[in-house]
Order: C-alpha cells, then sequence, then structure tokens
C-alpha cells in the first residue's frame, strides 16, 4: 500500500471487487519485489484511477493498491542478468517487456513492472497514464491561472466602479448646493419687486436721467473692469498660472502616452508571453516570464486609476486640484522598487531567452506590431525606469509657478519630497548591487566559477591584460625573449585585481576565462610586489634590460604552502605604473588597517574598527555630508553628498582610505576644488598628522591607567603635534625623551601569521614611481640606510650592510634594537604611548606618499598642464627628505616620487599625430587600389588610437563638447570627432570616385573587408567609421552598385552593424568590449553619450552647496573605464606610405557633392 494514504477497508474491498469484474485493464504482470533483484508474478486489476494487485486469478481479497494520480509511466531497458546462462534464457529475457511507474508522492518508491508480450505492455502503459489525470492536471493548472486573471480584472472593476460611485456623490453634492443657491437669489428677487414697483410712479424726465446715470455707470465699471483684467492678463501671477496650467496638461498628456506603452507592453507582450508558455511545446517558462517582466501589470492597473483621476479633474478645468491624487499615488510607488533593482537582471534574462530560435522568432513577430511602431520588448521594459524621476521633475516645475498661499502648495512639497526620498532609496539599491554586478558578470565568464567574488566586501579596481613571464629553476627567470611570438601568445594574462585579491585567467576562443591551476587566484594579503630584481642579482639585471623594465614580480607566501613567484609583463612602462600604484594602494590598505588594529587593541580603550564605529562623522548624516547604504572597499558607508572640506578630511583620515574614493576624488576634484587646495591639505596632514583623527577618537586611543594625556594632544601647540626638521635625531634614549626615539620602527614588522611585512615603498632605481619593493623577498642595495625588519636580527652583516663600530656608535640603530626588543617582551604604558604617536606619524607620512605617488603615476596630466603645482610638490618632497627621522623606506619612495616628477618624458615614446602629419621626407602616398586591406585597417587603428589616447581625462569634465566654447575646452575631444568625420568621408569619396559599377562594388568589398580586420583588431572606431560611410544615403541609395555587391560581403556588413548598432545604449558593443583584451579602440560617442545622461541627469551641487560625490563616481567609472582602453597601446609598425593616403583631404568630397555625385551614377527613376 502507498504510505500516508487513509482509506476504509470496506470501500478498498469493494472497489477491488469492481476491479476484478469491471476493470480497465486486468492481467498478469511481473512485480519486483523491493528487498531483492528478484521478480513476483501477480494478478492487476486497474479501476479508475487505482491499481489492485492480486496473488491469483482466483483470490478475493487483494494484496495491495496504488493511486496512479499524477504518477508517469515509462519504459525502461531490461535489468542485466549477472552470471549469464544459456544464450536461449538470455533470448528469452530481452524480449520481456520493462516498465516502472512513478509517483509524485515524495519517498514513494517506483513501481518495476515487466510482462511478456511488447503489446500488452504498451497497452498497460497507455492505461495507467489515462489513470493518472495528467491531462486533467494541466489543463487544470491553465484554467486555474485564467481564474485568477479574471479576479484580478473583476478586483481592478471593483476598484474603478467604487471611485465612479464617489464622482456621483460628489455630483449630487455639487447638484443640492445648486439647487439651495437658485433658492436664495428666487428670495432675493422677491423682495425687490416692491422696489421696482415705487420707480414706476416716479416722473418720466428722472427716468431719463436715472437711464443715463445707469449707462455711464455701467460705461465705467465695463471700462474699468477690462483695464482690470487686461493688466492680471498681462501679470505674471495669470502668467505663471497659463505655465502651471500647461505642465498640467503636459502631465496629462505624459501620462496617457505612458499608459499606452504599459499597455502594449501587457496586452503586446506580457499576455501571449504567458499563453505560450502554457502550450505543448513552449519556447519560454513561466519563470523567465515573471522575471523579464517582473510587476509590469501592478504598474499598469496603478497608473490606469490615476490617468483616470487625472482625466476626471482636467474635467473641472480651470479648478485643477492635484494633490490628492498624489496622496492615493505615493503609498503604492513603492511597488517600482522592486522593477528598478531586478531591471538588469530582467534584460539578462530575455537576451538568454533570445538565444532560443523558436522564442526570438516569436519575439519579432509581436514586435512587428503596428502598435510597437519599431520599438523592441527592451525599449518598453526601459520606461518604467524613467516614471518616478518625470513625477519629480513635474512636481518641481509644478512648485515653481504655484504661489506660496495657494492650497495645494504643501500637499505637493509633500509629495515630492517623498517621491524625492523613494527615487534615493531605490538609487541606493541600485548602487548595492552595481558593484556585485560587476563581480557576478565576471564570475559567470570564468568556467570553473570563483567564491571570492561572491563576498560583498570585494571592491573591483581594474582589468587589462599582461603577459605572465614563465618562471623559474631556482628563483631566476628563464631566458625568453620580448618580441617573441610564443611568449606573446602562450603566456597572455587577463587580469582582475580587487580590494582583497588579485585574479589571473587566460582566455579560450570562445571568449570565456579559466583560472590558472596554481596561482589563479592571490590574496593580496600573502602578497609582496616587487617591481625589479634587486640590483644585486646579476641575472635579474639581465631580465630588467631584456623586458625594458616592464616586468614586476608579486611574491605569494601562502602559510600553508611553499612560497612562488609571479612575474608578470606590462605592455608599456604606463601601464606598469598604473597596475603598480593600483595593487600597491590595495596592500597598503590591508596592512596599514592591520597594523593600527594590532598596536592599538592591545592597551588603548578602543580599537581601530570600534574607533571607526564609534565616530558618527564617518556614517551619520550631517548638514555637511550624507552617505548611502553602501559600503565601501573599508566597510565604511560611501559620501553621497558632502562639502569640499569634508572630502578632503576623508582623503586625509589616517584610519582607513579606501582605494574607490581615491580613484573618484582625483578623476573629478577639478570640478569642486583645485590642486592648489588638496596639495595644501596633504602638506598640512604630513606636517601636523594629528589632527587628521577625531579629537575624541585620540582621547580614547591615548588614555591610559597611569596619565591622561588628552589635554596634552589638543593642544596644537605641544611638540608632539607637529614635526620638527631644524633639530638633529637625539643621540641618546631615555624613559622620558621624545617619542621620536620610538620612531624608527620598522613598519615591516610582522602583524600576525597572516600578515606579511608592511610594504609602504617602491624600491626601484628605475623611472617608474609606483611600485613597492619588500625587503623580506629580496634584500636591499648596500647602502648606508636599510629599512629595519624586525622578523630578522641585526647581528649579520646581509641584514645590517654598516660597519660593527657604526652599529656601535649609530643611535638609531641602538633604539631600534631597544623597541624590537620591548615589542618582544611587551610594552609598558609610556613605551606603549610613544609607539601609538610613532605609528600615527609613520601613517601620517605613508597616506601622503600614497596619495602623491597615487596623483603623480596616474594623473601626470595635471602636472604637466600646471607647473606652479609640480614645483609645490617638488618641494613638499624635498621637505620630506629633510626629516631626519625619516624611514629608510619612505626615503626611497619619495626619491622614487621625486624621479617621477622631474622627468619631463616619462616612457613618452608613442608616436603623436602631429608628427605623423608634419613628416615630410614620406615618400609618395599610394593609391587605393595598391594598398591591401591588412594594411589599411592596422593603419586606420594605429591613427585612430593615437587620436584616442591623446585625450586628457580632464576633457570629460563637463560637457565641454557640448558648449559654445567647445574647440578652446575640449580640442582633443574636438580632433577626435573630427578624425571620425575625415576617415568615413574618404571611405564615402574613394567610393564615389569610381565611375563604373564594378569598380564601386569592388571598393565596397574592400572597405567592409577593412572593417572585419578592424574588428579582429578589437578598432570599433574604425568599423563605424566604415559602416556609417557606407551608410550614407549618397552610397546607400546606389541600388545597381549594392546589386553587383557579393551576398557573404553584405552578411558581413550586417554582421559588423549589429555589433557597432546604437540600439539599446550601443548593448552589442558594450558586450564585445567587455569580452575583448585590451588593445582596443572603442567608439567615444558611446561613452560621451553617457557622460551627457549623468551630467544631465543631476547636478553637480546640491541646493545646499554640496558636491554630489555620487555623481563623481558614476563619472569616475566612465573615465576608468575609457582610461584602460587609452593605456594599452597597439604594436603595430607606422606605415608612412598608408598614412599619408589615409590623412590626405585632398581626396574628401564634402557631401553635397557627394550627393550630386550620387545622382549622376544613378539618377532618381519617375514617379
Amino acid at each position: 500500500m502507498q504510505k500516508s494514504v487513509r482509506y476504509n477497508e470496506g470501500h478498498a474491498l469493494y472497489l477491488a471487487f469492481l476491479a476484478r469484474k469491471e476493470g480497465t485493464k486486468r492481467g498478469f504482470l511481473s512485480k519486483k519485489a523491493a528487498e531483492a533483484s528478484r521478480w513476483h508474478e501477480k494478478w492487476f486489476a486497474l479501476y479508475q484511477n487505482v491499481l489492485f494487485y492480486f496473488e491469483g486469478e482466483q483470490s478475493g481479497r487483494p494484496a495491495g493498491m496504488y493511486l496512479l494520480e499524477g504518477c508517469s509511466c515509462e519504459r525502461t531497458p531490461a535489468p542485466p542478468r549477472t552470471g549469464a546462462g544459456p544464450g536461449g534464457g538470455r533470448d528469452a529475457l530481452d524480449k520481456q517487456y520493462y516498465f516502472t511507474v512513478l509517483f509524485g508522492h515524495e519517498g514513494q518508491k517506483p513501481l518495476e513492472l515487466r510482462c511478456e508480450e511488447e503489446q500488452d505492455g504498451k497497452e498497460w502503459m497507455e492505461a495507467i497514464h489515462q489513470a493518472s489525470y495528467a491531462d486533467i492536471l494541466i489543463e487544470r493548472e491553465v484554467l486555474m491561472q485564467k481564474y485568477i486573471h479574471l479576479v484580478q480584472i473583476v478586483e481592478t472593476e471593483k476598484i474603478a466602479a467604487n471611485q465612479l460611485r464617489h464622482q456621483l456623490e460628489d455630483q449630487d453634492t455639487e447638484i443640492e448646493r445648486l439647487k439651495s443657491e437658485i433658492v436664495a437669489l428666487n428670495k432675493t428677487k422677491e423682495r425687490m419687486r416692491p422696489y421696482q414697483s415705487n420707480q414706476e410712479d416716479e416722473d418720466p424726465d428722472i427716468k431719463k436721467i436715472k437711464k443715463v446715470q445707469s449707462f455711464m455707470r455701467g460705461w465705467l465699471c465695463r471700462r474699468k473692469w477690462k483695464t482690470i483684467v487686461q493688466d492680471y492678463i498681462c501679470s505674471p501671477h495669470a502668467e505663471s498660472m497659463r505655465k502651471r496650467n500647461q505642465i498640467v496638461f503636459t502631465m496629462v498628456e505624459a501620462e496617457s502616452e505612458y499608459v499606452h506603452q504599459l499597455y502594449i507592453l501587457v496586452n503586446g507582450f506580457l499576455r501571449p508571453l504567458r499563453m505560450a508558455a502554457s502550450s505543448k511545446k513552449p519556447p519560454i517558462s513561466h519563470d523567465d516570464v515573471s522575471s523579464i517582466f517582473l510587476n509590469s501589470e501592478t504598474i499598469m492597473f496603478l497608473h490606469e486609476i490615476f490617468h483616470q483621476g487625472l482625466k476626471a479633474r482636467i474635467a473641472n478645468w480651470p479648478t485643477l486640484i492635484l494633490a490628492d491624487l498624489f496622496d492615493i499615488l505615493l503609498p503604492m510607488l513603492n511597488i517600482y522598487q522592486e522593477f528598478v533593482r531586478n531591471h538588469q537582471y530582467s534584460l539578462q534574462v530575455l537576451a538568454n531567452c533570445k538565444q532560443n530560435r523558436d522564442f526570438d522568432k516569436l519575439l519579432k513577430q509581436y514586435e512587428a506590431n503596428p502598435a510597437c511602431e519599431g520599438r523592441m520588448l527592451e525599449t518598453f521594459l526601459t520606461y518604467p525606469m524613467f516614471q518616478i524621476p518625470r513625477y519629480i521633475i513635474t512636481l518641481h516645475e509644478l512648485l515653481a509657478h504655484t504661489p506660496h498661499e495657494h492650497v495645494e502648495r504643501k500637499s505637493l512639497e509633500f509629495a515630492k519630497s517623498k517621491l524625492e526620498e523613494l527615487s534615493r532609496v531605490m538609487h541606493d539599491e541600485v548602487s548595492d548591487t552595481e558593484n556585485i554586478r560587476k563581480n557576478l558578470a565576471i564570475e559567470r565568464m570564468i568556467v570553473e566559477g570563483c567564491d571570492i567574488l561572491l563576498d560583498t566586501s570585494q571592491t573591483f579596481i581594474r582589468q587589462g591584460s599582461l603577459i605572465q613571464v614563465p618562471s623559474v629553476e631556482r628563483g631566476k627567470l628563464s631566458k625568453v625573449r620580448l618580441g617573441s611570438l610564443s611568449l606573446k601568445k602562450e603566456g597572455e594574462r587577463q587580469c582582475f585585481l580587487f580590494t582583497k585579491h588579485f585574479l589571473i585567467c587566460t582566455r579560450s576562443s570562445g571568449g570565456k576565462l579559466h583560472l590558472l591551476k596554481t596561482g589563479g587566484v592571490l590574496s593580496l594579503i600573502e602578497c609582496t610586489l616587487i617591481e625589479e630584481p634587486d640590483a644585486s642579482d646579476d641575472d635579474s639585471k639581465g631580465s630588467g634590460h631584456m623586458f625594458g623594465h616592464l616586468d614586476f614580480k608579486i611574491v605569494v607566501e601562502p602559510p600553508d604552502s611553499t612560497p612562488f613567484t609571479v612575474v608578470l609583463l606590462a605592455p608599456s612602462r604606463q601601464e606598469k605604473a598604473a597596475w603598480m600604484s593600483d595593487i600597491s594602494q590595495c596592500v597598503d590598505n590591508i596592512r596599514c588597517n592591520g597594523l593600527m588594529t594590532i598596536v592599538f587593541e592591545e592597551n588603548s580603550k578602543v580599537t581601530v574598527p570600534h574607533m571607526i564605529k564609534s565616530d558618527a562623522r564617518l556614517h551619520k548624516d550631517d548638514t555637511d555630508i550624507y552617505f548611502s547604504k553602501t559600503l565601501n572597499s573599508c566597510k565604511v558607508p560611501q559620501i553621497r553628498y558632502a562639502s569640499v572640506e569634508r572630502l578632503l578630511e576623508r582623503l586625509t583620515d589616517l584610519r582607513f582610505l579606501s582605494i574607490d574614493f581615491l580613484n573618484t576624488f582625483l578623476h573629478t576634484y577639478r570640478i569642486f576644488t583645485t590642486a592648489a587646495v588638496v596639495l595644501a591639505k596633504l602638506s598640512d596632514i604630513y606636517k601636523r598628522p594629528f589632527t587628521s583623527i577625531p579629537v575624541r577618537s585620540l582621547e580614547l586611543f591615548f588614555a591610559t591607567s597611569q596619565n591622561n594625556r588628552g589635554e596634552h594632544l589638543v593642544d596644537g601647540k605641544s611638540p608632539r603635534l607637529c614635526r620638527k626638521f631644524s633639530s638633529p635625531p637625539p643621540l641618546a634614549v631615555s624613559r622620558t625623551s621624545s617619542p621620536v626615539r620610538a620612531r624608527k620602527l620598522s613598519l615591516t614588522s610582522p602583524l600576525n601569521s597572516r600578515i606579511g611585512a608592511l610594504d609602504l615603498t617602491t624600491s626601484s632605481s628605475s623611472s617608474s614611481p609606483t611600485t613597492t619593493h619588500s625587503p623580506a623577498a629580496s634584500p636591499p642595495p648596500h647602502t648606508g640606510k636599510v629599512p629595519l625588519d624586525l622578523r630578522r636580527g641585526l647581528s649579520s652583516p646581509e641584514q645590517s650592510p654598516g660597519s660593527v663600530e657604526e652599529k656601535v656608535d649609530n643611535p638609531r640603530l641602538d633604539r631600534c634594537n631597544k623597541l624590537k626588543r620591548s615589542i618582544q617582551r611587551g610594552f609598558n604604558n609610556t613605551e606603549r604611548t610613544c609607539d601609538k604617536e610613532f605609528i600615527i606619524r609613520r601613517t601620517a607620512t605613508n597616506r601622503v606618499l600614497n596619495v602623491l605617488r597615487h596623483w603623480v603615476s596616474k594623473h601626470a596630466q595635471d602636472f604637466e598642464l600646471n607647473n606652479e603645482l609640480k614645483m609645490n610638490v617638488l618641494n613638499l618632497l624635498e621637505e620630506v627628505l629633510r626629516d631626519p627621522d625619516l624611514l629608510p623606506q619612505e626615503r626611497k619612495a619619495t626619491a622614487n616620487i621625486l624621479r617621477a616628477l622631474s622627468q619631463d618624458d616619462q616612457d613618452d615614446i608613442h608616436i603623436k599625430l602631429e608628427d605623423i602629419i608634419q613628416m615630410t621626407d614620406c615618400p609618395k602616398a599610394e593609391c587605393f587600389e595598391s594598398l591591401s586591406a591588412m594594411e589599411m585597417a592596422e593603419q586606420i587603428t594605429l591613427l585612430d588610437h593615437i587620436v584616442f589616447r591623446s585625450i586628457p581625462y580632464e576633457e570629460f569634465l563637463g560637457q565641454g563638447w557640448m558648449k559654445l566654447d567647445k574647440n578652446e575646452r575640449t580640442p582633443y575631444i574636438m580632433k577626435t570627432s573630427q578624425h571620425f568625420n575625415d576617415m568615413s568621408n574618404l571611405v564615402a569619396s574613394q567610393i564615389m570616385n569610381y565611375a563604373d559599377i564594378s569598380s564601386r562594388a569592388n571598393a565596397i568589398e574592400k572597405w567592409v573587408a577593412v572593417a572585419d580586420i578592424c574588428r579582429c583588431l578589437h578598432n570599433y572606431n574604425g568599423v563605424l567609421e566604415i559602416t556609417s560611410a557606407l551608410n550614407r544615403s549618397a552610397i546607400y541609395r546606389l541600388k545597381k552598385t549594392w546589386a553587383k555587391v557579393s551576398k557573404q560581403t553584405k552578411a558581413l556588413m550586417d554582421k559588423l552593424q549589429k555589433t557597432v548598432s546604437s540600439e539599446g545604449r550601443f548593448k552589442n558593443l558594450r558586450e564585445t568590449l567587455k569580452n575583448c583584451n585590451p588593445p582596443a579602440v572603442p567608439y567615444l560617442g558611446m561613452y560621451l553619450t553617457d557622460l551627457a545622461f549623468i551630467e544631465e541627469g543631476t547636478p553637480n551641487f546640491t541646493e545646499e552647496g554640496l558636491v554630489n560625490f555620487s555623481k563623481m563616481r558614476m563619472i569616475s567609472h566612465i573615465i576608468r573605464e575609457i582610461r584602460q582602453f587609452q593605456q594599452t597601446s597597439y604594436r603595430i609598425d607606422h606605415q608612412p606610405k598608408v598614412t599619408q593616403y589615409l590623412l590626405d583631404k585632398a581626396l574628401i568630397i564634402d557631401e553635397d557633392t557627394l550627393y550630386e555625385l550620387s545622382l549622376k551614377i544613378e539618377p532618381r527613376l519617375p514617379a
């Protein structure tokens, strides 16, 4: 018997009796026993949806029964026989028919049956399928969905009927009021009748005089009222009311259009796809339909009601009362949160479903509906995203033309504030998922998956293509050649940097990523970054010259396995500097936070994380700062709005520094402040480091059981709060001496078992300033000053290169030895206080050098264009070098930044467009026919990348390319636009130069081949230059010429156009760029459109004068993506003969002449 089923035994026996007599199917079947692979022959009888089995045909009582409702039946192969007998026995077993009944109940074992004849088995399977009522269950589900849909419609109609009932009641009230007014007027008229009867007895002359007087009074009144009305019509109040009414009428029209769009979305796409999902061969599942359309049907019902209310109010014009409608609408607008939160996911599901040909064909059929007007489903799904901002803008305009004493003023202001609050919540939720979506997009590209990307604290920093140099035997690089094809092809890696990890992947031909089996995921806490090997290593010296100083090392020291080294090679020194700066910044953030936590947590009343948590200024809104719910890489809420002072305070807060904040600040600071202000703040923090931590936090830091040093620290005149550069270092150390005695503690001291040395600086004599060096991984050069590593003693010559006499006479080494012993045995209170002050000073120095290193290496244009800023930074660094208590690591870092800043042409090996144009000794330019498609594609790519690379990032700020003085504000963007137009004009002119059809068709095919090679070179700007030229009206209309073009070329043309199409905000191009390895040349107009959308949608400053840092973050994200493609150069040799042809403006024909030539070649056909 089946489990969990209750039945009446008498009833069951009666049904068994009926089954024996009237069963739909009866006969002998073999049933498999549960305990072993044995088969028992039973007599089965099927009645309705119950299957009985008996011991024999004459048995009166059933041995068991099965309920078949909801089950499925399928044929199974014959089981294998162990210890096979004769061949005849095997043939007999193979002829038997096996089938299995699967029940829908959990825990119910399947029923395995067999019979002798195949026909008999098929009949049993058919009878069991009919008894399972499977078709009826499916039909019931479909009817249930229709029932739910009808119930929703009924509820909607009830709501509409209720509203109509309220309107009728309002009309009845209005009728009663009008009746009462009529009664009052009739009474007044009756009271006036006696007075009129007395007038009839007056003298006729007096009547005439009164009549003339009455006429004059009426004329004067009419004249006065006409003047009043004319004055009012011309008054500002009347103009404001007219604008207000116009805004309302526009809002009603926009709402009507929006409801119509939602109606098409629901009735033209959602409901038909639901029906298709219920078909026998569904092209899409119900879950995917729900994921794509979300709650769009509910949104449509809501706005239909709101639209009806608006139309009812318009009927009462000019008495427009709208506030109560918004009061009804506001509580229900929360449904937009779900739609906005999952909008990106719905588009991804739709894109995945389009891979199914049946669904794609069905969707195109729906989109061909005339009501869609050529719009795609993605367009309709995007409309609700802009509705809340549209309401906010409308209410803002409405309030601008609503007097302060207006009855609706307060209600409209309340509605606007609620909508803005909802918009902020929605923006926060989208921001929360933005970083997660980026990580998940990378995680989906990795075939093996990557669990660390599922951590919400992982923030994406940068990605790019690097070459992994084959390592190594005995720690030495193998002798490989930089230009070898095998190294480029086999060693190319796609690298991703996050705040805590570094991923190294290979990319397959299909675009998928594969993590390296060894060293694919590197934890930055276990890594030490080395720009170049030590100068004393002869082999490393050779490798540095071999690779042009483009290589750098990452030494990984896992706690549970043997250390290993990863050697990576950057395409250029500029890109190497960018990688090194970002990696070292992430490592410094992790290790500085760990160092301060370890030092302070033992004796201070609060630890660093608790101190940050207890500082309300870091997470609570104030008059000069507002936060979002999103946390940055340091687990601190991101800034939404803030004053310039608070942003500078965050930049120099020694407790933490988020690398995403630093990137955003350095990309956009010129919008809200100047470089001089930023530098002055850094200089002030270096000289007075204690001012960078709030006073209350300092008091908690330095509170001890013996003395209270809070007042001493608050005093800004205390020598402990500022640096002294004039006095030499002390020659003796005592308990009561200045805390300078402890300032030589090496920051390479271990933090814990998992934290390696704190690496503050670069340690290379190379010109690149943006790398770090670990003394633990490679010994420093033999100089007089070396970084002290507390993990090693100072006894051996290798660890202390100075002489014995130097060690004895050097008080600094003596201080460090004493401090090292104090750390090992534990500090007393006085030592701990000195150590805390020392750590803050070291951290302040590290912070200033860190920001300057990042600034100089990644934003060198700021110093090239501002010589005064450059000199001020040089003076500050020289002042740092004069500090007698500077640690060797800090001294080396300062020297590297000085070296990088002093170089006039750092790594300026790139050819410039001006150099190409001004070449006079080039050979004569060749013609179009003599140049190959490969040559032209390579040189077009080279020119496009040179122009694209030359754009400084500050031109992307402020929409300068759309201003009247755009040529002065954004000369390089305008040069890029002009170059795009010139190349497109050259393509069109070259085609139109041919008089015969065959030559023109051959030219088109050759240019399409050039565009395809540009696509293979990842030059999508070049692809768009050529395809836009071919789509010009002068060329597109040449039907006879296009008829000569081959089908393969036309198909390739369609493929290229689809790649660079502007549909869906260049959706295909963005996806292609995401899956390609740099170098690449994207279409600049795509990013300019994004920046314009951000600039127009949100202001730079709030009404209170605060910086809109959320907007700065979005702008920085786009600029970082642009600079990622600018930094990786092509390795294409310049061919003057080709570039001279491509840049020859004498070959270009203007647009009007092109069209006239087109008409001459193929005249218009008569109508």
